[in-house]
């Protein structure tokens, strides 16, 4: 179980770690960057993460799917009801991502500062604005998961101290007397 919530932890800290970064350090000053920095950074970046994040985002969303399922198997409700919260938000984010930034994406890549379409900055505004919700829907996400792991942590040491005492109350003092 420990392995699973690691691994989905740092699967979903990646994916969003990747959308913050974008998010903080490019959306956040996009409209103030020339067409021709912007389609330079623009192909830089699709080519620097279209390879990784085709991996991690499935990656990511196939992990808590497994997380998800050992805690129902266990029982846990409380952790269960964050990692499927995490799943739906991370879902999300790869929808808008599939749906919106990387046709945008494809436009871009075949666009060069002579050939820019009439109402360029309309489609990259869109484009930053599905990439800041994807950047929130995942931060909601890695959020939950955390929860959910910090529940689960409850919960294990909650059910181990029941456990515990338990176990005092049953057993019957030993005399140290000799």
């Amino acid at each position: 179980m420990k392995v699973v919530q690691f691994v989905t932890l740092m699967l979903f800290s990646l994916v969003t770690g990747v959308f913050w970064g974008t998010w903080f350090s490019l959306s956040r000053s996009i409209g103030e960057i020339t067409p021709a920095t912007f389609l330079e950074v623009g192909r830089l970046m699709i080519g620097n993460l279209g390879g990784p994040m085709s991996a991690l985002m499935p990656a990511a969303v196939l992990s808590v799917i497994v997380l998800s399922v050992l805690l129902y198997r266990r029982r846990q409700t409380e952790p269960s009801l964050f990692t499927i919260a995490a799943f739906a938000l991370m879902v999300v984010a790869v929808l808008i991502t599939l749906v919106v930034n990387v046709p945008i994406d494809r436009q871009i890549q075949s666009w060069t500062t002579g050939t820019l379409p009439p109402g360029w900055s309309a489609i990259r505004d869109r484009w930053e604005f599905y990439h800041g919700l994807r950047t929130l829907v995942s931060l909601f996400a890695l959020a939950c998961l955390f929860a959910g792991t910090l529940s689960t942590e409850n919960m294990a040491a909650f059910t181990h101290d029941r456990q515990g005492q338990r176990g005092k109350r049953r057993g019957t003092p030993r005399s140290t007397a000799a």
